[in-house]
């Protein structure tokens, strides 16, 4: 289980013992915070007198400046942890506390508006599809089971070995993850690789120490915990998109480069990348993100958990219009979106949210957030 997952699930525990007045036993006994950090969570989860300002809070969450009060007036800063994964943990156990929270709150009023529901919407899973050099496909997901010459798949994952016999040809293969799906490959040099929906990646099936290591993103989104060039003899990792090329040397970032889109979104979480293409090179530091568009690139500082957020089990949307949100859904969920009232589009909403919601539950939240209705006929969202 993820770190992020591991936050999650403490979080929800974590609300429900002190919501029932009980000792959040799951809090004390875990070993993600130190004893210092537990007592600073409970002393400003467990005060009355913040509880009552949260439940105040939670009664204007039909606000769009919802979010922002509930970050500047909440009253439980955040501790500056040592790296940014537990500053970010820290903040998701708050956050989960108030999830949870207002999710009970929203319950009482599910009463007051009416959804049509015609189906059931499950969300996203582990599947993939594997294209060998061959062109024999082979279908990956929970409860399948694949092995081949220095290559294994559980069906969650698929784990390439450095196979010493092929090293002297060069095979690729690819990996396709549909709508509704996500997969994570462990390449033949050790490098990590999480893909989310409706994702492609071309790699080979075996590197050669010394020489350059090379994949393309043909589309998607895709997180890279990249093996270090000094365990390979120096050999620079590089992915290459439609419009742009990434060096790095030991690294963590994150590509988004999806069809329906001219844009291309990359974040550095740790080490250093440099980008080139039809622009001039750019350097990428650790909380930066580029964005390249028409072939112009930019660097923004962008807050990291935000961008990466997805490869955990989570959404985190901030300031987020409408539209860009049932993106991130529909390639999940496997849905599709009408907007009847195109003014809606653009309305924006804030949140951290669990991926493994059902996705009736992530609509009431914004809906009852920006007082929107909807419905659901079919696999289609119908604003209104």
């Amino acid at each position: 289980m993820s770190i992020f997952s591991k936050i999650l699930d403490l979080s929800s525990r974590t609300a429900s013992s002190i919501l029932k007045r009980e000792k959040p036993e799951a809090l004390t006994d875990s070993d993600l915070f130190t004893d210092s950090d537990k007592e600073y969570i409970l002393e400003h989860l467990t005060d009355e007198k913040l509880l009552k300002k949260r439940a105040a809070l939670l009664q204007q969450i039909n606000k769009k400046e919802a979010w922002a009060a509930i970050q500047d007036r909440i009253e439980v800063p955040v501790k500056k942890l040592h790296i940014w994964r537990y500053g970010a943990a820290a903040a998701v156990l708050v956050l989960g506390f108030t999830i949870y929270f207002s999710k009970n709150h929203l319950r009482e009023k599910q009463s007051e508006k009416v959804v049509a529901t015609k189906s059931v919407i499950a969300p996203g899973t582990d599947k993939a599809i594997l294209v060998l050099a061959n062109g024999e496909q082979v279908a990956l997901g929970k409860g399948s089971v694949y092995n081949s010459t220095g290559v294994h798949s559980n069906g969650t994952e698929i784990v390439y070995k450095n196979n010493e016999s092929a090293k002297n040809t060069i095979a690729y293969n690819y990996l396709t993850i549909p709508r509704g799906g996500q997969f994570f490959i462990n390449l033949a040099d050790g490098t990590k690789v999480w893909l989310n929906s409706e994702s492609k990646l071309k790699f080979p099936v075996s590197f050669t120490d010394g020489q350059p290591r090379q994949v393309e993103l043909v589309y998607g989104e895709a997180y890279f915990d990249v093996s270090p060039s000094t365990a390979h003899k120096g050999s620079h990792f590089n992915v290459i998109t439609q419009n742009q090329n990434v060096e790095v040397l030991g690294t963590e970032f994150n590509i988004k480069a999806y069809q329906d889109s001219e844009t291309i979104y990359t974040t550095l979480v740790e080490g250093k990348v440099n980008l080139s293409g039809s622009f001039n090179t750019t350097v990428l530091k650790p909380g930066n993100q580029s964005v390249l568009e028409n072939h112009n690139i930019r660097v923004t500082a962008v807050d990291v958990f935000n961008e990466v957020s997805w490869k955990e089990g989570i959404f985190s949307f901030q300031e987020m219009p409408l539209k860009d949100i049932m993106k991130v859904l529909e390639r999940w969920y496997d849905i599709k979106t009408e907007f009847k009232n195109k003014a809606i589009e653009n309305s924006t909403f804030n949140g951290i949210l669990d991926k493994n919601q059902k996705i009736e539950e992530i609509l009431n939240i914004i809906s009852n957030t920006n007082k929107i209705a909807y419905e659901i006929n079919q696999k289609t969202v119908i604003f209104k």
